[in-house]
Order: structure tokens, then C-alpha cells, then sequence
């Protein structure tokens, strides 16, 4: 499904494609796609998703890259399938400002950058400057480095300035996809801060399928079950809740 082109010793967003490498690393690189896309899809199914699903040179790269030097964490990355929804869905509300809490290597940043209306801008708060590291040499790439905002510190105080500042009602669309205990705080904060018809996304909100597993009590499965009654409950919103990836909340404010 995916063929792997990779030149060893120099970052893959730093260049085109390379040489071959190992057919484990893009095994692992369909594995991180596969683990998270829609519940319930079988194989064959799952493939002719991803063969259907645009996605850049850059964005392929930077999947594969993010499988090689974070092979225990490169499921967080968000699949293609969910990367070519969001963009669609930023494009489609000619958004020019944007809040993403959790940036990881960037893929979904990208995604939604590349989106964004004339003079748009992305806020992307993520502490981790390793993973910023990759995620700055893929923004530079796809040519939306100037249109990306970095916060290197822990969100919820980014989003506690910006309120500070002035900005409530000021953004167009959010994405959320950080520590899962934190969600309920993040909503709160960015509820104010996008304006009325604006968007606010969660990732993971089917959390591998252990939101409908009754012996599933840790801390963050709890945590993403209490998003996602208090979103269903909250007549503030508009809200669906759709089984693309890992699950997207999707919370339009009235």
C-alpha cells in the first residue's frame, strides 16, 4: 500500500525521497495508520481508505519519519484519513485563525495550515521541543512556517493568556489532541475563545475502543468518557461525535 523511500542520516523533511531502507520501518509506518482508522474497518477496507485519501510528499515523509524516531509514541500521530478531514473541514469554514493544543511532529498542523485562509495563523502549543524539532522542518517544507505560532510551554497557560489578552471569541476552529485528563480544562478555555459557528475538534475520543469497555477504569479512558457525556450534554454546542482514526468529537459553538 505504501512504498518507503528514505535516505539514513538526514531528516526525511529536510529532502525528497531517497533511497530504499527497511521493510520493517514502512511496516510499522502502515501499523501507526492502521491501529487508529476507522472502528470496525476491516484490511481491505482500511486500504482502499488510505488509496482513496490525498496526502502530500511531505506528509508521507514526515509519517514515516515520525515511525523512525518515535516508534513507541508514533501512534499518536493522527492518520491520513483524519489529516485530509481536517483539512477539508478548516477549508470549508474559511478559517483564518487556529488553536492546535498538542502538536507531537506536526502532521496535523500541517493539515491544518495549509487550510487556513489568506494571512492565516496557527497557535500550536505542544512542550515537547524534540518532537518541535521534526515538526519545524516539515512546516518549513510545506511552506506554512510563517504561518505557524509556537507556545513552548504547557497549554492550558497559553490559552489562559490568550483570554488574558483579549482574545475570546477571536478563533475559528481548534484542535485538541493532548493529554486526554486534561480535555474537560482545555474545552473550557477554548469554548471562550472561538467565536459563535466556530469549531472545536478532539482527538482520540473512542481512546482505542476502551470507552465501551466496562473494565476499562484508568485514569484517561475516565476522563474521555466524562468529554464525551458533558459534550453530549452541553447545550452550548452543536455536536457529533464520528468514528474517523481513533474518534473525532466535533463541537461547533451556537
Amino acid at each position: 500500500m505504501f512504498s518507503l523511500h528514505v535516505t539514513l542520516g538526514l531528516p526525511l523533511c529536510s529532502r525528497g525521497l531517497g533511497s530504499p531502507t527497511t521493510r520493517a520501518l514502512a511496516t510499522r509506518s502502515v501499523q501507526c495508520a492502521k491501529t487508529k482508522v476507522s472502528a470496525g474497518l476491516d484490511d481491505g477496507l482500511v486500504g482502499y481508505l488510505l488509496q482513496h485519501t490525498r496526502e502530500t510528499e511531505v506528509l508521507k515523509d514526515l509519517r514515516r519519519e515520525t515511525a523512525e524516531l518515535f516508534p513507541a509514541a508514533a501512534r499518536m500521530q493522527i492518520t491520513p484519513d483524519q489529516g485530509a478531514f481536517m483539512h477539508w473541514l478548516v477549508a470549508t469554514l474559511r478559517a483564518t485563525r487556529a488553536i492546535e493544543v498538542g502538536v507531537f511532529t506536526g502532521y496535523s498542523s500541517i493539515a491544518t495550515a495549509t487550510a487556513l485562509g489568506p494571512g492565516g495563523k496557527l497557535l500550536a502549543c505542544d512542550p515537547d521541543e524534540r518532537a518541535l524539532a521534526v515538526a519545524r522542518r516539515c512546516w518549513d517544507r510545506a511552506g506554512v512556517l510563517d504561518r505557524i505560532v509556537e507556545h513552548v510551554r504547557p497549554a492550558r497557560e497559553t490559552l489562559e493568556l490568550l483570554l488574558s489578552a483579549g482574545e475570546a471569541g477571536q478563533y475559528d476552529f481548534a484542535f485538541v489532541d493532548a493529554d486526554k485528563r486534561g480535555y474537560m480544562g482545555y474545552y473550557e478555555q477554548l469554548l471562550q475563545l472561538v467565536r459563535p459557528g466556530g469549531v472545536i475538534a478532539f482527538d482520540n475520543v473512542l481512546w482505542y475502543g476502551q470507552v465501551a469497555d466496562a473494565g476499562a477504569t484508568d485514569a484517561r479512558t475516565e476522563a474521555i468518557r466524562e468529554l464525551n457525556s458533558f459534550l453530549l450534554a452541553d447545550e452550548r454546542i452543536l455536536f457529533s461525535l464520528l468514528p474517523i482514526s481513533d474518534g473525532l468529537a466535533l463541537c461547533t459553538k451556537k
